[in-house]
């Protein structure tokens, strides 16, 4: 097992405020968080970095191979929620941070198992003979659409496709979602932030994953997130 990430400013932003964090904790576990910040000035990029710590160290402190399923479900929550209480103190604490946030997707990947968290609309995939978005986006559009106020084509190019519904610290309490999903030797995981998703289709990810070898896999795709507009911060880790 082997996890490879990377991050890029994109070619319009002044910072890059995604956080990326990734472990091999032992040979049959890897960790991988991926963070998107968002509020003004650093806020975004203060919010994304406290947020990605603070789950990396607990997760890697507390986590033991010997943990069951109901353990690990609690580590993963107890540290997302952990984060947010941090992130809200600190935007209560200063002027200059309020309204500080930030998406969050987490993978603990063991031999068998992948065991995912997410709150906003940074994502989580599986990728076997096909491809398959494990997390579900806490935007505007994604509750429209389930609404059944627009189609599943008008999300992409929705105006407020890039508007949030739940993020790491903007409000005192959060629900984070949790998926646990049984894996195969041939079994790929891909984390990313919305510079990827938006430039990038499924399609485009799944073909160049199996093109690839695992090094090259973040390294093309953000290649091909730059030349589609690359009007964002990408990042991505991949776990195979």
């Amino acid at each position: 097992m082997k996890v490879i990430s990377e991050t890029n400013i994109g070619l319009t932003r002044a910072e890059n405020q995604d956080r990326v964090c990734t472990a091999v904790i032992n040979e049959n576990t890897i960790l991988a968080v991926v963070c998107d910040g968002m509020g003004g000035e650093n806020a975004g990029g203060e919010a994304s970095s406290k947020a990605a710590q603070i789950i990396f160290d607990r997760i890697t402190k507390v986590f033991r191979s010997d943990f069951d399923t109901k353990s690990i479900r609690n580590l993963l929550i107890s540290s997302v929620t952990t984060a947010n209480s941090v992130i809200y103190d600190m935007a209560l604490s200063s002027s200059e941070l309020i309204g500080m946030g930030t998406t969050c997707v987490v993978a603990l990947v063991t031999a068998d198992t992948l065991y995912g968290i997410n709150v906003g609309d940074s994502r989580l995939y599986l990728i076997n003979h096909e491809i398959r978005q494990i997390s579900k986006d806490h935007t505007v559009v994604m509750r429209m659409y389930e609404n059944g106020e627009i189609t599943k084509e008008e999300l992409k190019s929705h105006p407020r496709r890039n508007y949030i519904t739940k993020a790491v610290g903007v409000e005192t309490h959060i629900e984070p979602d949790y998926f646990e999903i049984k894996l195969n030797e041939n079994s790929a995981v891909l984390l990313c932030t919305d510079g990827l998703s938006n430039y990038c289709d499924e399609t485009d990810i799944y073909n160049i994953s199996k093109k690839y070898v695992p090094e090259e896999v973040p390294s093309q795709l953000i290649k091909l997130a730059l030349k589609n507009g690359g009007n964002d911060n990408i990042t991505v880790a991949y776990i195979k």
